[in-house]
């Protein structure tokens, strides 16, 4: 299918769904801005013309999205023929703490608007994942990339990014916009969908760092987990905690028993109650929306030819309930939704493979 649509102009794209930018990037930035200084909005009208601005503009990354996706599936798949390559759009919301932290960013300059996540097994095909993209013939334009596993973040993430810029003879249209790959391990993974589930629970930004009172407990932890995950894998442990089994033993049982970690874990995802209301059989993009008050996810498939609905109601959603309302949703895609349901373990509220990293931690 990517091939045939690189063949085609731009009328065969919007066919299949595919947006294309249609504001300046001046107009984009501006939204941006609209965006976190809502004070600054005049109208209702004025308001619906920002979102209209930031939907399309996220929306046109997802064709550029698609094409490195499977670029780096097929290349996966020869070094670890169990592994995951997935792709989202990010959130509305996201897209506002992102601005927020970073004043000087612009909305146009943003590289992870379109991320695509490959899992492999461990760090080695990790490496050769990376460099094999890296060496192949391709035309996108690599611009940046951080290796935060030999140098993880202090929080304890880790994962290998590579930040790329779009670039093709025959869809011009969509050059420059940028796509974040990041390549990580199956456990890798698993610890940071864990600090997501338990961010979304607690009402806190753990992804972000940003956490107060409880919340300072949780990203001791997970920083401690960050070590424990690479001592398993080889790594260098996260700054500031323990190099030893013993010492780092001794402070993550302390830290998961005052936080109750695996009866708490446990517990979200005992009450989950999922419901699928995918449209076809041939569904390629899914909208995962979870209410952590209600514990419900609803998943909604749609074609490939209904990618623009599919945008549009995932907008609409965002902009009709508010994160902190305990509603979140997210436009995926992948080969199948039992991919979907491995690469986001966090709207299914599975901690399952964390917790067993953690038993074998402190045991």
């Amino acid at each position: 299918m990517i091939a045939q649509c690189e063949t085609k102009g731009l009328d065969f794209l919007e066919s299949m769904g595919f947006s294309h930018p249609e504001y300046k990037t001046e107009e984009v930035d501006r939204a941006g801005e609209l965006l976190i200084n809502p004070d600054r909005i005049s109208s209702y009208d004025e308001l619906e013309q920002a979102y209209a601005t930031i939907n399309n503009w996220r929306s046109s990354h997802v064709f550029p999205l698609r094409t490195i996706r499977y670029g780096i599936y097929h290349k996966a798949k020869r070094i670890d023929p169990k592994s995951i390559t997935v792709q989202r759009l990010k959130r509305i919301f996201s897209i506002d703490l992102k601005l927020r932290r970073f004043r000087n960013l612009k909305l146009s300059e943003m590289q992870d608007i379109g991320g695509c996540r490959s899992l492999v097994n461990t760090v080695s095909e990790v490496r050769k994942l990376v460099q094999a993209y890296k060496d192949s013939e391709i035309r996108h334009k690599l611009d940046d990339e951080d290796d935060y596993i030999t140098d993880p973040k202090k929080s304890g993430y880790r994962s290998h990014h590579l930040i790329y810029r779009y670039q093709s003879d025959r869809n011009t249209i969509y050059n420059g916009l940028k796509i974040e790959i990041q390549i990580r391990t199956k456990l890798q993974h698993a610890w940071a969908t864990a600090v997501e589930t338990v961010g979304r629970f607690i009402g806190q930004a753990l992804k972000s760092s940003q956490a107060k009172d409880e919340g300072q407990d949780w990203l001791r932890f997970f920083t401690l987990m960050g070590t424990a995950v690479a001592m398993r894998e080889n790594c260098p442990p996260c700054p500031k905690t323990p190099t030893t089994n013993t010492e780092l033993k001794k402070e993550l049982h302390g830290y998961a028993r005052k936080l109750d970690v695996e009866s708490r874990l446990n517990a979200y995802r005992a009450t989950i109650t999922t419901t699928k209301t995918a449209r076809s059989k041939n569904a390629r993009y899914f909208l995962l929306l979870l209410d952590t008050n209600t514990k419900q996810m609803e998943i909604t498939g749609y074609r490939q030819a209904e990618l623009k609905k599919a945008s549009e109601e995932y907008t609409k959603i965002e902009t009709g309930h508010p994160q902190k309302a305990g509603k979140d949703v997210v436009l995926v895609s992948g080969d199948s939704l039992r991919e979907i349901e491995q690469a986001y373990p966090n709207y299914y509220l599975d901690t399952d493979l964390f917790l067993n990293v953690l038993k074998k931690a402190v045991e």
